[in-house]
């Protein structure tokens, strides 16, 4: 399957992505790679920081082929689209999944649901994805840096 092909299910939305976004969205993600360390809030909503970190790494991709995931399953799409845009193995994928769902838990159900083991997880992705979306921006998108 392909990106083009998931454009014809309506799993995604063209999108015409300008520098500008693209630098907000690394500022996103950078802000949050600081805020996720801030010892002074839950490990729950550290947790979340994170996720959202790596969730924009996937955005910035995504946006930078000319993409914007369709409101449906949005955070699912924008992470399976990590295999087509920066090529991310199947099994990190698998991996952020569970955190997806680890992060509606913890955001919406139950409190305290995180382990540190889960965070130290979860910010170590974060910071994978941000390494693998910079170089690969400059590699495939540098007239959007």
């Amino acid at each position: 399957m392909t990106l083009a092909e998931w454009k014809k299910n309506e799993w995604l939305v063209e999108h015409l992505s300008r520098r500008q976004e693209i630098n907000h969205l690394f500022r996103l993600i950078e802000r949050d790679l600081k805020d996720c360390r801030n010892k002074k809030l839950s490990l729950d909503w550290r947790f979340n920081i994170a996720y959202n970190a790596a969730l924009q790494c996937a955005n910035a991709a995504l946006a930078a082929e000319g993409f914007r995931a369709a409101k449906d399953s949005h955070h699912f799409r924008v992470i399976q689209s990590l295999k087509f845009t920066l090529e991310i193995n199947d099994k990190t994928i698998r991996k952020f999944d569970v955190f997806r769902k680890k992060r509606n838990i913890s955001e919406y159900d139950r409190a305290g649901s995180v382990s540190i083991a889960e965070f130290d997880e979860m910010i170590a992705l974060a910071e994978f994805l941000y390494k693998s979306a910079s170089s690969w921006m400059k590699k495939n998108h540098a007239d959007l840096i």
